[in-house]
């Protein structure tokens, strides 16, 4: 039997990232960035930040923030709210990611530096990570409010008198007022249940 090359095996495994849906498509839309483009954009806003704190080892982020999210090759991605239901084992999966290739010392010692925190660098990408969230969720609103604005007149026109109910009606009025992440962000999740709670 041929010996697997561990190297083409990572690199395979890294390429299926962008295959990856990260899952707050269920509260979003469908076109949010997967594990390979939030992964991408993590490392540009870690450099911007290391350039703005003076942090020299600019090389060291890098590879900290190309390696950060890659254990969700084999976890998958958990949003705040599955979170409070899934466990994920994301040591071994790094573990086995990167075993018996080139880079297993060196980005799994920089992936553990990562999730503990006490570096400058860490806490770059940490705080990268959390900046493309709000990014993207910045991105969102500006392209839903836009097409929700124009279709609001047309199908205040189209829809709205051609129901047959009242009760129809009352809700189509009232999905306009509505939060359709209500049912997320007023459940339990994360800040109201779980580590973010306040104490």
């Amino acid at each position: 039997m041929k010996k697997k090359n561990k190297d083409l095996d990572f690199l395979y495994e890294i390429g299926s990232l962008r295959h990856l849906n990260r899952t707050w498509t269920q509260f979003l839309r469908n076109d949010v960035a997967n594990v390979s483009e939030h992964i991408f954009r993590v490392t540009w806003i870690a450099i911007l930040l290391a350039k703005h704190e003076k942090v020299k080892n600019v090389e060291k982020i890098i590879k900290m923030a190309l390696v950060h999210d890659i254990s969700e090759s084999r976890t998958g991605d958990v949003h705040y709210l599955s979170r409070q239901y899934n466990a994920r084992n994301e040591k071994l999966a790094i573990k086995d990611i990167l075993k018996d290739s080139v880079l297993e010392k060196e980005y799994l010692d920089l992936w553990h530096e990562y999730e503990d925190r006490k570096t400058i660098e860490a806490k770059i990408v940490k705080d990268a990570d959390n900046l493309d969230v709000d990014i993207e969720l910045n991105e969102q609103p500006l392209i839903d409010e836009r097409l929700r604005k124009s279709w609001y007149k047309i199908r205040n026109k189209a829809v709205y008198n051609n129901f047959y109910t009242k009760t129809a009606k009352r809700i189509w009025k009232e999905i306009g007022k509505s939060n359709p992440h209500n049912w997320h962000i007023l459940g339990r999740n994360r800040f109201n249940a779980g580590d973010w709670k306040e104490k």
